[in-house]
């Protein structure tokens, strides 16, 4: 579960650029860094992004990250809002962008709040630190630490909570959790059990070709 086997007959893959750890059969590698000008200035601008490679060849191929934990799904003409650091593959289908979270109180700080989001149909594949949690949101009233959330489904709505503690809690030091995301609408909200996912520059947070059957196991 560390690492992800890609089936190469399938087509080319989009991974994250260095993740190769080993190949057997013909498999080339290609730089697109951020994915074109428009995305290499929103990266530059927001912090956020992700340096991607597309492998294509016949044989598998090996990638991983760190030896962190990976989870893998299907996107099906879906949307998924991910933290550009946990991206680690998807289909040459799906296609990916940096947006703005449009949320009240997040589209007022400084700098706003950017994720990557990959659109389509086809594999995708992401990592943790450690075994995540999936929170159905509609369930009942859903918040997190930021530096905790890896993705939501579309469907879910964000926004801030500061939760200071009280002015004893805050004399005391504080707890340590006085920003967190707030998520509502439809839809699941998948959170690692570390706070550890990498913010870009002035952010809080960030965060499945079709038919392809079994181009991504892990």
């Amino acid at each position: 579960k560390k690492m992800l086997k890609i089936q190469m007959q399938y087509g080319p893959v989009n991974c994250k650029l260095g993740s190769m750890v080993a190949y057997q059969g013909d498999v080339r590698f290609t730089n697109t860094g951020s994915g074109g000008l428009n995305k290499m200035l929103k990266s530059k601008l927001t912090g956020e992004g992700v340096n991607m490679m597309v492998a294509e060849g016949t044989g598998e191929l090996f990638v991983a990250d760190m030896a962190s934990e990976i989870q893998l799904f299907y996107l099906e003409n879906d949307m998924v809002s991910v933290n550009g650091n946990n991206v680690l593959a998807f289909s040459a289908s799906i296609d990916w962008d940096i947006h703005r979270v449009s949320a009240g109180r997040a589209s007022m700080m400084a700098g706003g709040m950017f994720n990557v989001s990959l659109n389509g149909t086809g594999y995708v594949a992401v990592t943790t630190k450690g075994d995540p949690v999936c929170l159905d949101v509609a369930g009942a009233p859903t918040y997190a630490d930021a530096e905790a959330v890896v993705l939501w489904t579309s469907g879910v709505s964000m926004d801030i909570r500061v939760d200071t503690g009280g002015l004893k809690s805050m004399m005391r030091g504080g707890t340590g959790e006085m920003i967190q995301l707030v998520f509502g609408g439809q839809g699941w909200v998948m959170v690692q059990p570390s706070e550890g996912v990498i913010q870009g520059t002035g952010q809080q947070q960030a965060s499945g070709g079709g038919g392809l059957g079994g181009l991504l196991g892990g």
